[in-house]
């Protein structure tokens, strides 16, 4: 039977409210232990080593004021004087050792583990500080954790090095910029059983957008391996957003998937307790799969809003969640293994509307992803490790392979940060959002692009994708406050075609969406012609057929493809702004437009004047297109019967005559899209002479 002891308190006997006695990260992984396996939430056993252990540590030891003289006096700007004392401080506990007393608690707490789970049981030894967190503090990743530890001396070592953490630069800098006591602050250490996502996978959630933050989906990040990779920002995981309105009502709400290179991962080491973990290369298959199948993703969600839900009603508000998982590759089985309140994005005020605009543009010196959405100038420095931080100068632009929390003291004073490695819940981009920096992550190669001194523009401003541009660039901010702009009689619906903008336009009042255009997400989230993926064997150019092959890998036929990115495109566009209306157009393309698609020379006529050609509604139901317009409908059924999104309207463009309005609408109910089903409403554009002379006749 499991007891606590002096120093011991498990997991099930553990709740929120005991931070000061487990700190943050046992308090909340004991709530949802006891509170939230009963519904389904899958939290791995284990037992915090209390803060009382860590003060009986410096007591037994008689070191509590050597500790307040190395840090008395202490300039956290200084920073390699920063380092040297964290040095001292460190050392210092790590000479101090455990007393027998305290060691024979965790020691018989292990073997209870032991008994459950195996002898020698893998665990993960995990520091948890004692402070109780603020809305924009929440001391995650301060201090140290040490995955795949087995056997005493190991577990005793990793202990003791725990305590050591809570003097790491990071976290003596923390504590300083957050108004902390030094010596006000304690130290728990929690102790669980490891989940082997070593053989499976690991990941991030967060139950908002984390760059705009729009409140209604699931973001979910996942890479291949142990969670440090992901967290630290070394590797671009898969990302997968969930819708929470249309899930709650038992959708397959999944709106969104990237693929991300996830290039590394983290195994189980083979060298004892020298080598627990190593990273390894994931074979090039694996990374252009996702790592984990949608019914992992829809368990992730359904979690997550558990999760969110439970300490919502406990704090009585609304609380977005930042959650971290593991998949079990033994038994299959998803684990929960942290979980805190998101302190960035939830902390925004709500009716400022801020946008930076760039003024001109330059050469580009490396992409990729934005975190947030601000504009910086500065001189680019090239850090390549942690040994040369001190030469960082606030302001600048700094430019690194990756960050850990070691980088923390010096990333706060940048003007913007670029990073060859990471996504959007890594070390770099959870920092930048939280100082409100600008940051572009997974460049690939900007430390081998931009040089020191070089003045850069590094612009988050331009959607999805973030530019490092050679030079200073102009550029302004427009601020408009929300709250007093009258909003007019007449409904106002906006026009949007780029999806990736949806959750920030969401923000801006509005009454839904007018014209969302199909052909903006086919060019640019599927680039192939539709018949080109249905008659593959029709394309001989071998560039071609390589190119869609490399953009169809992982799915099970081009035409899988072309379905579920569409559906994806649209149907974050009708998340976004659900449940408002929003305006489809079915594909708009002029025929030499449709020709510059990969695969589309060999399905379009070249014609004099393509703009009163073979386009809008005359295509749909035409042989040489039929087939193309039913995956289409095909994509749009997706988003509303699946997706649960019954809030998007479909419109026909450049509809010329009266029976070719009844021959498309005939085409749409053949693929399962019959006006008035499931409240759905076909629109026609008005865009043409005959539209205006017959509007009663369309209209019928």
């Amino acid at each position: 039977m499991k007891q606590d002891a002096t120093y011991i308190r498990w997991f099930i006997d553990t709740r929120n409210e005991d931070v000061g006695l487990v700190g943050g990260k046992n308090a909340s992984l004991g709530e949802m232990y006891g509170e939230l396996t009963q519904k389904g939430v899958r939290i791995p056993d284990g037992f915090a080593v209390t803060a009382e252990g860590y003060w009986h540590v410096l007591n037994s030891a008689g070191i509590l004021d050597d500790l307040q003289e190395i840090l008395a006096g202490l300039d956290r700007n200084d920073i390699a004087d920063l380092a040297r004392r964290g040095r001292r401080a460190r050392d210092l506990i790590l000479s101090a050792g455990v007393p027998d007393d305290l060691w024979g608690e965790i020691k018989a707490a292990y073997d209870m583990l032991c008994d459950e789970y195996g002898p020698d049981a893998d665990v993960a030894v995990r520091s948890s500080a004692t402070a109780e967190d603020l809305p924009t503090a929440s001391f995650a990743g301060q201090q140290e954790t040490y995955l795949n530890i087995r056997g005493y001396q190991a577990l005793r070592d990793a202990y003791i090095r725990c305590l050591a953490s809570l003097f790491t630069d990071r976290a003596i800098a923390y504590r300083v910029d957050n108004h902390f006591d030094h010596f006000e602050v304690g130290l728990s250490v929690g102790i669980m059983k490891m989940v082997r996502s070593d053989l499976a996978a690991s990941g991030v959630i967060f139950t908002l957008d984390t760059d705009t933050g729009f409140r209604d989906v699931v973001l979910i990040t996942g890479s291949y391996g142990l969670g440090e990779m992901i967290v630290q920002g070394a590797v671009n995981p898969d990302e997968f957003y969930v819708f929470k309105p249309t899930f709650r009502k038992g959708y397959r709400a999944i709106v969104r998937k990237n693929l991300g290179e996830k290039r590394m991962k983290l195994i189980y080491g083979q060298g004892g307790a020298k080598e627990v973990t190593r990273g390894v290369d994931v074979p090039e298959a694996d990374r252009k799969r996702f790592c984990i199948d949608e019914g992992d993703i829809l368990t992730l969600a359904g979690y997550a809003l558990t999760i969110e839900d439970h300490y919502s009603a406990k704090a009585g508000k609304s609380m977005p969640m930042d959650i971290e998982w593991a998949k079990d590759g033994e038994t299959g089985e998803i684990f929960i293994v942290q979980a805190r309140p998101e302190t960035v994005q939830s902390q925004k005020a709500g009716d400022v509307l801020e946008t930076y605009h760039i003024d001109e543009h330059g050469v580009v010196l490396a992409t990729g992803k934005s975190i947030g959405d601000k504009i910086a100038v500065g001189k680019a420095r090239v850090i390549t490790d942690v040994s040369r931080l001190p030469e960082f100068k606030p302001g600048e632009i700094l430019i690194s392979d990756t960050t850990t929390p070691d980088w923390e003291p010096v990333m706060k004073t940048a003007a913007a940060i670029v990073t060859n490695r990471g996504g959007r819940t890594s070390h770099a981009a959870i920092v930048s959002r939280e100082h409100g920096i600008p940051a572009v992550v997974g460049t690939g190669d900007a430390t081998g692009k931009v040089p020191t001194g070089q003045e850069v523009t590094v612009s988050c401003a331009e959607g999805e994708e973030g530019f490092v541009y050679d030079r200073a660039l102009a550029f302004h901010v427009e601020k408009i406050t929300l709250t007093d702009l009258r909003r007019p009689k007449t409904e106002v619906m906006m026009n949007l075609g780029n999806p990736e903008a949806a959750f920030g336009l969401a923000m801006v009042p509005n009454d839904g969406i007018g014209l969302a255009r199909m052909e903006f997400i086919i060019s640019s989230y599927i680039k192939v012609h539709p018949m080109a993926l249905i008659h593959p064997d029709r394309v001989t150019d071998e560039s071609v057929k390589q190119s869609i092959a490399s953009l169809i890998y992982g799915y099970p036929d081009g035409m899988e493809y072309f379905v579920e990115r569409l559906a994806e495109g649209a149907g974050t566009i009708a998340a976004a702004f659900y449940p408002n209306p929003v305006v489809v157009r079915m594909s708009d393309f002029k025929t030499n437009e449709y020709a510059s698609l990969l695969g589309g020379t060999y399905f379009e006529p070249e014609e004099a004047n393509p703009m009163l050609g073979f386009r809008g509604a005359s295509r749909y139901y035409d042989d040489r297109y039929r087939e193309g317009f039913a995956l289409e409908c095909r994509a749009m059924k997706r988003v509303r019967e699946e997706m649960g999104l019954t809030n998007l309207i479909i419109m026909i463009p450049f509809c010329r005559r009266v029976e070719e309005a009844r021959q498309v609408i005939e085409e749409l109910g053949k693929n399962g899209l019959r006006r008035g089903e499931n409240g759905l409403q076909i629109y026609q554009m008005c865009e043409i002479p005959n539209n205006v002379v017959q509007i009663d006749a369309f209209s019928e």
